[in-house]
């Protein structure tokens, strides 16, 4: 992609410096970079971007009706091939087929025979899409999304409806199209400089102050493309942007606009140039300044993103699935949930063969019509009551027999059966029988009646993983951050369980101090042997000083526990400042340090009076 956008300003303005500038600037963005090192559909989005773009270019440029037919049969499979890969394209192509056809009718070229040879040549760009049909058909992988055999099936495929078509989530919860659109010109500012948005405008002003010059058709169309698409996508991407996350999945589909811009960038500067050009007679020394500006503006945006950029040591989502999959028993059932645990853990398990013992089942895809059907026969001894998972079980209106969870792990308690991450909301019959106990990122579904062992499953989950990675060392709208979270959180969970248990279960009041015993020393082991670690961890560390305390005060270092538990409430607050429990923990701390007040004048009156 980089090579054709690079082109374009080139073909525009004919000069090489603007092309290297627009193709340094966008490539090199941290945006661009990052995406084009991972596998995702974007860099094939940015590349079939620049290849409309470049092929616009050349159909503006050919003056006779036969190469202006060659350029739109290619055309038009390109736009077929480029919806192959990812469907925001589809504002690109619609704005270029406009575009092409206007100027086809007012050469008298627009026929209806014309229009069916160019449908012909888009439908040819369309055949990958013949594959999932027939892959679907043989049924043969092992993991799938969907049943394409049919035509309902394939065009829901198509249109992604179980997503919602057009929308990033099948959700209407998302921030508003103003603050998507704000939020998208200020990334633009960040990604790509002021400096290049500076040079766009300035592009588009030259198009309307010379437009015979400076090719204005291509320079509107472009911008209107770039208007188009940042509308369209601003009102579809539903989702909420102020989470660092969902910032960074909506962020990715940028790219398709900052191309352009890179593009009018490079344009604008070769304007700026043209015009000093006419201005100043020592042309050769502009052209030499041309360079300089754009060999700096391209050495500069490398220089300020190779560290974000380069992940050659990066191994963190691997090293999650691998602990993942390597923390599980023999023959384990493990009930997947999420991207993260999801993607990761089948590609490890799927792709290179990691743990082939351990069934994996999808706890998403389970409730949707096609899974069980296609992919039962890739999950050998895993039993399945039924066609479907559903919290209502019965034999719907299609003969579909539906099962819910209480009832696939009743049928399947030969196995030991894992979730990660967390269990769907919507069925909670698994309530009826079992319980969840702690397995480090994941959870242990296990027998109500089975008895807990607070010491030994401590030291069976002590030390599950290998986990290295320092905490808060990713950018938070990263998937590396969303893993090392998880992994970070896992050391906390055994001791939050046998808090929680402690505060919840039915017990005799020396159970519930054994319990509340426990949890603290697990709390107070983990907190002072890992630094810096998560925010909450000082809150949970708090409250179980603070319920130490109330167990046996005769026996436990009562000072030490006031010190530690107004610590760790004071470190939480400054850190959490948005804890809308704040104002009683403040409380809290206001309390505590008057019993240690007084704890310490009593400690001085005794002492006194011993003396």
């Amino acid at each position: 992609m980089s090579v054709l956008i690079g082109k374009s300003p080139f073909r525009l303005s004919g000069k090489h410096a603007a092309g290297i500038f627009a193709v340094g600037m966008f490539s090199f963005s941290r945006l661009t970079w990052q995406w084009s090192i991972t596998a995702e559909v974007f860099s094939l989005n940015n590349l079939f971007v620049g290849l409309l773009m470049a092929l616009s270019v050349r159909f503006q440029e050919v003056m006779t009706a036969k190469e202006r037919s060659k350029i739109c049969k290619v055309g038009a499979f390109c736009c077929g091939l480029s919806l192959c890969n990812q469907h925001t394209i589809v504002v690109y192509v619609v704005c270029i087929v406009l575009w092409v056809f206007s100027r086809l009718f007012r050469e008298g070229e627009l026929t209806p025979g014309y229009m069916l040879k160019l449908s012909f040549c888009f439908l040819a760009g369309c055949l990958p899409y013949l594959y999932l049909p027939a892959s679907s058909y043989l049924s043969k992988a092992r993991w799938t999304w969907g049943d394409q055999t049919t035509l309902k099936g394939f065009m829901s495929h198509l249109l992604r409806e179980e997503y919602g078509t057009f929308s990033l989530v099948n959700s209407e919860n998302g921030s508003s199209m103003t603050d998507v659109l704000l939020f998208q010109v200020t990334h633009m500012k960040t990604e790509l400089s002021p400096i290049v948005q500076a040079l766009a405008i300035a592009a588009c002003l030259a198009a309307a102050a010379r437009p015979k010059v400076e090719k204005s058709h291509l320079v509107w169309l472009f911008t209107s493309m770039l208007f188009a698409y940042s509308f369209f996508f601003a009102w579809r991407a539903n989702l909420d942007i102020s989470k660092p996350l969902f910032k960074g999945v909506v962020e990715r589909f940028w790219m398709q606009s900052n191309a352009v811009v890179a593009v009018l960038a490079g344009l604008g500067l070769s304007s700026l140039f043209s015009l000093g050009e006419a201005v100043i007679e020592n042309s050769r020394s502009l052209r030499c300044l041309e360079w300089l500006v754009a060999a700096l503006l391209v050495t500069g945006q490398i220089y300020s993103n190779y560290s974000i950029c380069d992940q050659s040591h990066n191994y963190v989502v691997d090293q999650f699935a691998r602990n993942l999959l390597s923390s599980m028993p023999p023959d384990a059932i493990i009930l997947l949930r999420g991207d993260l645990p999801g993607n990761s853990v089948h590609y490890l398990h799927n792709c290179e063969g990691v743990r082939p013992d351990i069934t994996l089942v999808d706890q998403e895809l389970m409730t949707h019509p096609w899974y069980l059907p296609k992919m039962s026969k890739h999950l050998p001894g895993v039993i399945f009551p039924g066609n479907r998972w559903n919290p209502v079980e019965g034999i719907l209106s299609d003969g579909t027999t539906t099962f819910n969870l209480h009832r696939f792990l009743k049928v399947n308690k030969h196995k030991e059966t894992f979730v990660c991450i967390g269990l769907h909301e919507d069925d909670p019959t698994w309530k009826k029988g079992y319980s969840l106990w702690p397995w480090g990122s994941c959870d242990k579904l296990v027998p109500s009646n089975a008895p807990f062992d607070p010491g030994e499953w401590i030291e069976r989950t002590r030390n599950l993983y290998n986990w290295s990675e320092e905490y808060g060392r990713f950018d938070s709208s990263s998937w590396e951050s969303v893993a090392n979270e998880e992994m970070w959180q896992a050391r906390m969970k055994t001791a939050f369980f046998i808090f929680d248990l402690a505060e919840t279960a039915c017990v005799s009041a020396d159970v519930k101090a054994q319990l509340y015993a426990y949890a603290y020393n697990l709390y107070k082991e983990i907190v002072s042997s890992h630094e810096p670690h998560p925010v909450n961890w000082h809150k949970n560390y708090a409250i179980a000083c603070e319920r130490m305390l109330h167990l046996h005060p005769e026996r436990a270092d009562v000072e030490a526990l006031l010190s530690e538990a107004i610590k760790h409430f004071l470190l939480y607050t400054e850190k959490a400042a948005d804890d809308p429990q704040q104002g009683s923990i403040l409380q809290a701390i206001k309390h505590l340090k008057k019993e240690l007040q007084g704890l310490r004048k009593m400690n001085k009156g005794g002492k006194r009076q011993h003396a």
